[in-house]
Formats: structure tokens, C-alpha cells, sequence
């Protein structure tokens, strides 16, 4: 079984021209055409969280959102949004808590592909670096609490600067790294921020950062995408 996930901080759909431009996003989004999406950013701050990726925009894709979110104007879990396959049967989704000073957390959904059991993990860490290796530490410890053994995919912003230092330790040698390449600032990329985390299961057959006209202004993250086999 062989996917293509993609992870996309979206920056609430303002682009590096200052413009809110969701359908800039819709664009870049179709432009990859991964199996499965991890966004950060998806929904507003304040107020009452709202999507700034609407709904019926939504509905004219190959895309579904897992539902994750608390509020009802939401699409993820601050901000943290999961987008997948119409075809995929979605078994579980749920918004996940982590420790935090800033307003932070992470989604997962566990999802039958082929009949394979697999489970994603989307999140955006601290900004600060205070609670970084605590909020790694949760998602682990909210995976482990799931039922059963099954290749999972953690990926999202990691506001982690080193590819295998600070926070990213915590995921031990059972962990694969991926960091596909500079993703951030998008005109003129030159940290790996954004990073897909694999369990033993997989295979990692291509990885890459998307780098079109469109994505260089819609966000000001690139978004980065990896191809994973199971044997």
C-alpha cells in the first residue's frame, strides 16, 4: 500500500502579500494532490474559531476533513486540520490536548486504506521551545494509549530548527525523520521546519517541498509531501 501525505501551514490563508486568499490555498492543495493532508493555521485565533477554508470549497475536492474540532465553525483543533481522501474510510478522529504556554494541540485520525489500519497525527509545536519535548511527548503518549500496534504518521510544523536535536529526540530510535527540505520563509526558504515523522512500518520512497508560484504567495510555509510503502 503506497500514499502521499503532505503536511501545509497554512497561515490562517493569508499570503505573503498580506491578502487572505483561501482559494490561493485550495490551489496549492489541488497542485499536490497528496492522499492525506495536514494543515496548521486552518482556523482563525479569536472568537469562535472559524475555518478559513470553507466548507462547500471543500466540498468541490477530492478532500474530506476528519472531524477533530470542538467548536462548530472549526475545521481542526487549534487550528490543526486533517484532510483525506473521499475514499478513505475515516475509523476514528479526535482532537488531542497537549501541554502548553501558547495555544496549542494536535489532531489524529485512524483510517482504513485498502484494508490497512493506519493512523495520522497532525500538530504545530510551540513556538517558544519551552514545552516542545513535553508536547512530543503527549502525542507518544496518546498514540500508545490507542488500541493496538498500527503505522502511524506524525507531521505538521515542529518550529524545531534542527533536524534531530531538541524536541525530535523524544521520538527515539523506533522513529523515522523526514524533513524534506527548506520550507520556511516561502520566497526565500532556509529552515526545515516542517517535518513528517514515520513509524518502523513504512518506507519512505520520495520526499519533497512544493515550491510552485502559487505556494511561494499563498502562505508564507511551503508545503512539504512524502510517498510511504507499507511492505
Amino acid at each position: 500500500m503506497k500514499i502521499t501525505v503532505a503536511s501545509y501551514n497554512i497561515h490562517k490563508g493569508v499570503g505573503t502579500d498580506g491578502r487572505l486568499d483561501p482559494d490561493r490555498i485550495i490551489s496549492v492543495l489541488r497542485e499536490m494532490d497528496a492522499d492525506i493532508i495536514a494543515l496548521q493555521e486552518a482556523d482563525l485565533r479569536f472568537g469562535d474559531r472559524a475555518s478559513v477554508l470553507g466548507r462547500a470549497a471543500l466540498d468541490d475536492t477530492h478532500w474530506r476533513p476528519a472531524e477533530v474540532g470542538k467548536r462548530a465553525r472549526s475545521l481542526g483543533w487549534h487550528g490543526n486540520a486533517i484532510l483525506v481522501r473521499r475514499d478513505f474510510d475515516i475509523l476514528e478522529a479526535e482532537p488531542v490536548d497537549l501541554p502548553t504556554l501558547e495555544p496549542r494541540g494536535a489532531a489524529r485520525v485512524d483510517l482504513a486504506i485498502a484494508g490497512q489500519h493506519i493512523r495520522i497525527v497532525a500538530t504545530h509545536l510551540d513556538l517558544s521551545g519551552l514545552r516542545r519535548r513535553d508536547q512530543v511527548k503527549a502525542i507518544l503518549s496518546h498514540i500508545g494509549d490507542c488500541d493496538g500496534d498500527c503505522p502511524t504518521v506524525v507531521m505538521g510544523d515542529f518550529n524545531q530548527w534542527g533536524e534531530r536535536s531538541g524536541a525530535m529526540r523524544e521520538f527515539g530510535e523506533e522513529w523515522q525523520m523526514h524533513a524534506p527540505g527548506r520550507s520556511f520563509p516561502s520566497r526565500q526558504p532556509i529552515a526545515k521546519l516542517d517535518r513528517i515523522v514515520t513509524s518502523h512500518h513504512w518506507t519512505c520512497q520520495n520526499m519533497g517541498v512544493h515550491h510552485s508560484a502559487t505556494s511561494a504567495q499563498a502562505s508564507d510555509h511551503l508545503p512539504v509531501w512524502a510517498t510511504l510503502q507499507l511492505p
